[in-house]
């Protein structure tokens, strides 16, 4: 199946899921992971209907940006370095990935600097896994009244979970109900800068039980593009 095709079949499961949960398919966002796929691979996805594409490193980002010439939507979702804020902050239109106070003080100043206020999610690891990054789910609403009172261009959009993977998506669902009921929680605190519209949960093995339990942002790669090749690097980077 090409590019095309394989968007063409997650949009009609997305849409499926969605509306099995009382929403409509347009609810919940495709987003693209790219990771160590081609800018061409890229464009073709674009073409077929993807606005946002999202990629885990900083560096991969820097590579590609000025090779697309499509307009779309970049996300950064993987761990983000803070000595490598300064060199995202004007390219991505969400930060996905955000765990520390520290990492938000220096978006914060970042953002600043460029006159920009960022978007970004919060990232909870619901399962406790130590070779995740993520907020314990008992600390995220701590965490979230300290980004709001000390960084003004911050605005912090929802969250952002990482299921343990599993052949079987029952597996991960509790861990997904959970973070939906975390977020109910954290979408009622009355701030000027916490306006919680997305919860981003679900990838190519469980985006159908996500979106189920309420997720309206799903990151997909391997069934858009395929397996990827972690022998090769952008660039020829080793």
């Amino acid at each position: 199946m090409s590019i095309k095709d394989n968007v063409d079949y997650i949009q009609s499961l997305k849409g499926a899921a969605a509306v099995k949960s009382g929403r409509k398919p347009e609810d919940v966002l495709l987003i693209a992971v790219t990771k160590l796929h081609e800018p061409w691979e890229m464009e073709e996805a674009i073409a077929a209907g993807i606005t946002d594409i999202a990629e885990n490193k900083v560096q991969e980002i820097q590579k590609k940006y000025d090779l697309i010439k499509s307009p779309v939507r970049w996300h950064l979702i993987g761990h983000l370095q803070t000595n490598k804020v300064k060199n995202i902050i004007d390219k991505v239109v969400m930060i996905h990935s955000v765990d520390s106070l520290h990492l938000a003080q220096e978006i914060d100043k970042r953002a600043a600097a460029i006159g920009k206020t960022m978007d970004i999610l919060l990232q909870v690891n619901a399962a406790h896994e130590e070779s995740k990054f993520g907020v314990d789910p008992l600390n995220c609403k701590q965490l979230l009244m300290e980004i709001l009172e000390s960084c003004p261009n911050v605005k912090v959009r929802g969250l952002m979970h990482i299921a343990p993977y599993s052949e079987d998506p029952e597996e991960v669902r509790p861990y997904f109900k959970e973070v939906k009921v975390l977020y109910d929680e954290l979408a009622q605190i009355d701030h000027e800068n916490s306006d919680f519209a997305y919860l981003s949960m679900g990838m190519s093995n469980d985006f159908e039980t996500a979106i189920e339990e309420g997720a309206n942002i799903i990151r997909v790669g391997t069934s858009i593009f395929g397996a990827r090749d972690y022998s090769k690097k952008m660039g020829g980077e080793q």
